[in-house]
């Protein structure tokens, strides 16, 4: 007989696993209120094409992509920002801006499996439309530590590197560079964490070599840890371009300093993430430890919306997503264990116990609380050993006595007490206890 699998990539949540992974969702729910935002869902089934526009054709090589019956080109997403600029588009005059989302979604790429990353994964996106200025960016900055800090982490565990992909154009503009090369720079610098000097290999296979003294100008850049480095190194160059992004600079700065959170950013010029579609600044959280991918990214994106049809809006956001998530917060001891214990055990004799019970079993869990009893008929002592392992913080106990005088008896499994309690005060004397444990 032929056994099944999970398909590479792909996961499944047993009950212990998928409480874990509820820990997660709901915290990050209860941070994205907190700050205002509104959560919205889409279809997990999009037109291949609202990728390819964004994206270019190669994003296809990286897709679950197929030809569905209706003869549609389709693909499972593979993250969220095409369909919310879709979505934010389509009405866009009617929504009061700023317009702040959220959504917790499920996504697909299909690409190597490593680490922290597999084919099927879930984020967390958050994106704020229509405000251009920097006030979008310090508040989802401050949304995207408080994410994580809700979970225990601390500035000892994360850091958030910010940089402005903005100011690298205006940079290298004013170096005598054209957009091109400009971009051709950019991935470069992308790349030149991870590879060094062969980054610039694409570079100079299009181009030819690059300057010198330019690229002594460009790693000098890389290397700015700080605003005050990054004041010296302008205060060379005239022009209204880079004289307004550094006035965004400081604003942007200055705000996640009055928040109290300049001590879990870093700015780091090193990060330009290598989507092109990014406009203005740019950051991602990472382990401090460095041992894992980074946890998070986004940034500023104000041409998407106009350029997958809707309105030319302003727009930022960033991701988080689950896998390597949930690996931090294994490593540093703080995914708590989930043990699903019922509220109450119910001890049941015979069957016209059974019975009786049945009615306050219900209206136990009709208020809200977590019941259980033997489905089958067991020995007293079986059942009193199943209540303790249970977990449960009290047990109620339906003999032939009780049910004779109209009573259960009440029994505390974490005092070790009990009484008799009258059938018709369960419910309420249920309710105080829990509230009192």
């Amino acid at each position: 007989m032929a056994t099944f699998q999970t398909l590479p990539g792909f996961r499944e949540f047993y009950p212990e696993d998928f409480a874990r992974r509820n820990h997660i969702f709901r915290l990050w729910r209860q941070t994205a209120g907190a700050f205002g935002f509104a959560e919205y869902d889409a279809p997990v089934l999009e037109p291949l094409e609202l990728y390819k526009a964004k994206s270019g054709d190669e994003i296809e090589a990286q897709l679950f992509s197929f030809t569905d019956k209706g003869g549609r080109d389709v693909a499972l997403r593979p993250e969220m920002t095409p369909t919310v600029c879709r979505l934010v588009g389509a009405k866009a005059n009617a929504l009061k801006r700023p317009i702040k989302w959220f959504s917790i979604a499920e996504f697909y790429r299909y690409e190597r499996m490593q680490k922290g990353r597999g084919r099927c994964f879930n984020q967390f996106n958050a994106d704020i439309f229509g405000e251009p200025g920097p006030e979008a960016e310090i508040e989802l900055v401050a949304l995207l530590v408080q994410c994580l800090c809700a979970f225990g982490l601390t500035e000892q565990d994360f850091y958030v590197r910010l940089s402005d992909r903005n100011l690298w154009f205006y940079y290298l503009e004013a170096l005598g560079l054209d957009e091109p090369r400009i971009r051709g720079v950019l991935g470069a610098v992308d790349k030149y964490e991870k590879y060094g000097d062969d980054a610039f290999t694409g570079y100079t296979e299009q181009f030819g070599a690059i300057d010198g003294a330019i690229k002594a100008k460009i790693l000098a850049f890389l290397q700015i840890k700080s605003l005050a480095a990054l004041e010296r190194e302008l205060a060379a160059f005239s022009g209204e371009k880079l004289s307004a992004r550094l006035a965004d600079w400081k604003k942007l700065l200055r705000g996640l300093d009055a928040m109290g959170l300049t001590r879990f950013v870093e700015v780091d010029l090193g990060v330009v993430r290598g989507l092109a579609y990014y406009t203005g600044f740019v950051f991602e959280a990472f382990d401090r430890k460095g041992e894992l991918r980074a946890l998070a990214g986004g940034g500023r994106y104000d041409d998407l919306v106009q350029k997958l049809g809707g309105p030319a809006l302003p727009a930022v956001g960033f991701a988080i997503g689950d896998m390597t998530f949930a690996l931090l917060l294994e490593e540093r001891g703080l995914m708590p264990k989930f043990v699903q214990a019922p509220d109450v055990y119910c001890v049941i004799g015979g069957e016209a116990e059974r019975l009786a019970a049945f009615g306050d079993i219900h209206a136990l869990r009709a208020a809200g609380f977590r019941v259980e009893y033997p489905m089958k008929e067991l020995a007293f002592g079986k059942q009193f050993k199943a209540a303790a392992e249970s977990g449960a913080k009290l047990a109620l106990i339906y003999g032939a006595d009780e049910l004779a005088k109209g009573v259960v008896k009440f029994r505390d499994l974490t005092e070790r007490s009990e009484r008799d309690l009258p059938r018709d005060q369960v419910v309420a004397t249920v309710r105080d206890f829990l509230a009192g444990a």
